[in-house]
C-alpha cells in the first residue's frame, strides 16, 4: 500500500491574508472619510474670508466718505482762516494808526511853523471862474499857496495807500490833504482814489464828488481807515485820473501824496503821461499834477529804508516841471 505525501503547512495562511485585506480596507475607507470632509473645511474657510473682505471694503467706503467729509471742513477753515488772516492785517494797521495819532497828541507841535512852512507867499493869476466862486468881494493877497498854483475849479487826490504810508505817515497825509483843501475855498468837483487808480467811493466811479463841506468832512472820517491794496507806484493812479477826468476848458489839479516809487522806468512814465496830458494852444497842459513827498524810509531804521524814495522825488520833480505843477518834499513825517 502506498503511502500518502504528508502535505505541508503553508507559512501564510488564508485567515493572514484577510487580516491584511481588513487592514488595507481600512486605510481606503479612512482616506474617503477625510476626502469627504476636507473640501467642506475648504469652503466654509472661503466664506469666511469673502465676509471678512466685505466688512473690510465696507469700512474703506466709510473711511473715504469720513475722509471726504473732513477735506471739506478743512477748505472751509484755511478758508476762514484766510479771512481771519486778512482782518488782522488790516487791524494791525489800524492799530499803527491809532499809535500814530497816540503820539502825535503827546508830541507838542509848533502849528504856526507847520503853516508857515506849507503856506509860502507867491503871486499868480485867478481864473475868472474861481473869481465867482469865491465871491466879488474876496481879495487875494496870494496866488501861489505853498509854492503851488491854486487857480484849478477841480481836484484829484491820488493817495499811496501801501504798508508803509499807512503805518508811518497817515496822520501827517490827513494833515497835509485837509491844508490842501482850506486853500480850495470851493471847489466845482472833488475826486479821491489811491495810487492804483482805486476810487474811495466806488459810486462816485467816473464821476465828481459835489463840493461841500459836509461831503469834505467824510471824505476825511473815510481817509482814516482806507487801507486799501497798493504797488507802491503812482502811476496807475495818475493815468486813471488823466483818462477819467480831463477835458478841454476844465481847469483840473492832480495832487499826488506819496513815499516811493516801485516802477521799472521813470522815462517810460513820463512818456506815458506826456502822451496822455497835452499841451493846448496856450502851451497849457491838460491838467497840472502837484505832488507831496513824504520822507517815510529817512525816518525809519538803516535797514528798512530804500532807494524807491529817490526815484518817486526824481519822477514827481520832472511830472509836475512837465505839468505845470509843484513838487513839495516833506522833512518830517509827524503831524
Amino acid at each position: 500500500m502506498a503511502r500518502r505525501k504528508v502535505r505541508t503547512t503553508a507559512e501564510f495562511s488564508l485567515s493572514f491574508l484577510d487580516v491584511i485585506c481588513c487592514g488595507f480596507g481600512a486605510i481606503i475607507l479612512l482616506l474617503m472619510i477625510t476626502k469627504t470632509v476636507q473640501p467642506q473645511i475648504i469652503e466654509a474657510a472661503t466664506t469666511n474670508l469673502k465676509g471678512v473682505i466685505a466688512a473690510l471694503q465696507e469700512q474703506l467706503f466709510e473711511l473715504r466718505g469720513e475722509s471726504r467729509v473732513l477735506n471739506r471742513d478743512l477748505n472751509a477753515k484755511q478758508e476762514q482762516l484766510s479771512k481771519f488772516q486778512e482782518r488782522i492785517a488790516i487791524l494791525r494797521g489800524q492799530l499803527a494808526s491809532a499809535r500814530s495819532r497816540y503820539d502825535s497828541i503827546q508830541v507838542q507841535t509848533n502849528t504856526n511853523d507847520v503853516v508857515s512852512e506849507q503856506l509860502a507867499i507867491a503871486r499868480q493869476k485867478l481864473s475868472e471862474e474861481q473869481k465867482r466862486l469865491l465871491g466879488s468881494q474876496h481879495k487875494s493877497q496870494n496866488n501861489l499857496i505853498g509854492g503851488i498854483p491854486v487857480d484849478s475849479e477841480y481836484i484829484i487826490f491820488v493817495i499811496d495807500t501801501s504798508g508803509s504810508m499807512f503805518s508811518y505817515a497817515w496822520e501827517r497825509m490827513l494833515e497835509e490833504l485837509q491844508a490842501t483843501l482850506s486853500i480850495y475855498p470851493t471847489v466845482k468837483g472833488i475826486q479821491v482814489m489811491n495810487d492804483m487808480g482805486t476810487y474811495m467811493f466806488s459810486r462816485y466811479r467816473g464821476q465828481w464828488i459835489p463840493d461841500t463841506p459836509g461831503r469834505r468832512k467824510v471824505i476825511i472820517e473815510n481817509l482814516r481807515n482806507w487801507a486799501v491794496f497798493s504797488n507802491s507806484s503812482p502811476v496807475e493812479g495818475i493815468e486813471a485820473a488823466i483818462r477819467a477826468f480831463h477835458k478841454p476848458g476844465q481847469k483840473i489839479s492832480i495832487y499826488v501824496f506819496g513815499d516811493d516809487f516801485s516802477g521799472d522806468s521813470i522815462g517810460r512814465v513820463i512818456d506815458t503821461v506826456d502822451r496822455l496830458n497835452q499841451s493846448n494852444e496856450n502851451g497849457e497842459r491838460l491838467v497840472r499834477i502837484h505832488a507831496v513827498a513824504f520822507p517815510v524810509y529817512f525816518v525809519m531804521e538803516p535797514n528798512k529804508q530804500h532807494p524807491n524814495i529817490i526815484r518817486f522825488a526824481a519822477l514827481l520833480r520832472e511830472l509836475t516841471y512837465r505839468n505845470g505843477g509843484t513838487f513839495v518834499g516833506l522833512n518830517g513825517i509827524r503831524p
